[in-house]
């Protein structure tokens, strides 16, 4: 039920003068803690609880005795009498003045089938940054037990590392980067940096002062804009959110994100503790998981197989084939040069017959026709010392490649025992729990 919508005053018009007097003393609470001086009359609204509950919250706050004002609010709607004194009081510093039975009822249950109210979200703030003590911390905790948090779901852990970490190439792949992109390693890294990630965040969410709990007020700085005083001011009257604003689940994905408040963060962290133990416990495994005895890796795009005693010889044989028939064009037969020979010895052996200067025709074309050939034999050794460079290239990269996996599989020892330190501190944090005091 939500308790910030108040249709039994709608009508109400002899109620003007005591919703405007209400919005004053929300603001006056929220300024500095101190309430106007009530009017005479104001509260004497027939059947109306706003009236003896704004009476009761002014007398409260003076420290006097409200027995009578309150005991008639809460004959006339015990819980959103419950749910205006708790904010109030809250917003004002003077939370420790609720009696025990306030928060429940004004609470109410929580449960994974019904969303929160605005209400319920709102005392839950008040709690989460202290407004009630170590007490009302551990209300709303019992309250979120409501919330079944599956070892399995995953979504905490999105909630708490938001997208896909960036991941840097380890010092033993800096010979050879491109097998950082290596699903089976990239997969190891990324698990390593994830658990990093995780446990800076949990150790940045229990480790959070609690200096910004409400134990005074100060000017804009504690409740501006947030729930208590949004749900205040629909109850004094004041058209204000109305409805339900998320699931409990919902709620507490939010509040473990980066940005969100780091004291319901901690309360989220809490119930969260399970599903987050469980995926810090899986990305560990990841990381332990040994490197791959055989990898395929494209080396100057050709595939090569990876052993630990080295490159697979089917594989670079391929490789070579290929890097054969990719390299070297298909050149024709240097037929030109070879008409040109020919026909300069029928032209010589014409000029011998003939005249001696015929003869010295021939000799020039068979000069042009071995240059061709001459040409010709030039682009072949060049294919050829092109494809031996390349080869050797292959091969130097693949023995790279191979002994960059051996350095690898040495720091993953390394990276594992960090893991496994990483998740012992995150399991530590999460026994630790929100601090109470």
């Amino acid at each position: 039920m939500d308790l910030t919508t108040s249709p039994d005053f709608e009508n109400l018009a002899e109620a003007t003068e005591l919703h405007r007097y209400a919005e004053a003393l929300i603001v006056s609470l929220a300024a500095d803690g101190t309430a106007p001086d009530l009017p005479p009359g104001i509260t004497d609204v027939p059947g109306y609880w706003l009236g003896p509950a704004v009476e009761a919250l002014v007398l409260i706050t003076s420290g006097k005795d409200a027995l009578e004002p309150l005991a008639l609010a809460n004959q006339l709607d015990e819980r959103r009498t419950a749910l205006f004194l708790c904010l109030a009081l809250a917003v004002c510093g003077h939370g420790d003045r609720i009696h025990a039975s306030w928060l429940g009822t004004a609470f109410g249950d929580l449960s994974e089938d019904r969303p929160v109210t605005p209400g319920q979200r709102a005392l839950w703030l008040a709690a989460a940054r202290g407004a009630y003590g170590p007490v009302g911390k551990i209300f709303v905790l019992r309250k979120l037990d409501a919330v079944n948090v599956p070892d399995t779901d995953d979504r905490w852990l999105k909630a708490l590392v938001p997208g896909l970490p960036e991941t840097a190439v380890p010092a033993s792949l800096e010979t050879f980067p491109e097998l950082a992109k290596v699903p089976e390693i990239e997969r190891s890294l990324r698990a390593s940096v994830t658990l990093n990630r995780l446990r800076e965040r949990c150790t940045e969410i229990t480790s959070t002062r609690q200096g910004g709990e409400v134990t005074k007020i100060v000017r804009g700085t504690v409740w501006a804009e947030d729930e208590p005083l949004a749900v205040l001011r629909a109850l004094a009257g004041q058209r204000g959110q109305e409805g339900p604003l998320s699931s409990l689940t919902g709620h507490l994905l939010e509040d473990l994100r980066p940005d969100a408040d780091p004291h319901m963060a901690a309360l989220a962290l809490h119930v969260a503790a399970p599903a987050v133990r469980a995926a810090a416990e899986a990305l560990v495994e990841v990381v332990r998981e040994p490197p791959p005895d055989t990898l395929h890796v494209p080396i100057l795009g050709y595939p090569i197989t990876l052993r630990p005693e080295g490159p697979d010889q089917e594989s670079m044989t391929a490789a070579e084939q290929r890097l054969v028939t990719d390299c070297v064009p298909k050149r024709t037969r240097p037929w030109a040069g070879y008409v040109l020979l020919a026909l300069a010895v029928v032209v010589i052996a014409a000029g011998f017959v003939v005249s001696l200067p015929l003869a010295l025709v021939g000799l020039m074309i068979g000069a042009a026709g071995g240059h061709l050939l001459w040409r010709h034999r030039i682009k072949e050794h060049s294919d050829v010392r092109y494809v031996q460079t390349r080869a050797g290239k292959l091969a130097d990269l693949a023995d790279k490649a191979v002994w960059a996996l051996h350095e690898y599989a040495r720091e993953s020892e390394e990276r594992a025992s960090a893991a496994a330190k990483d998740l012992t501190e995150v399991s530590t944090l999460l026994r630790r729990g929100p601090r109470a005091a």
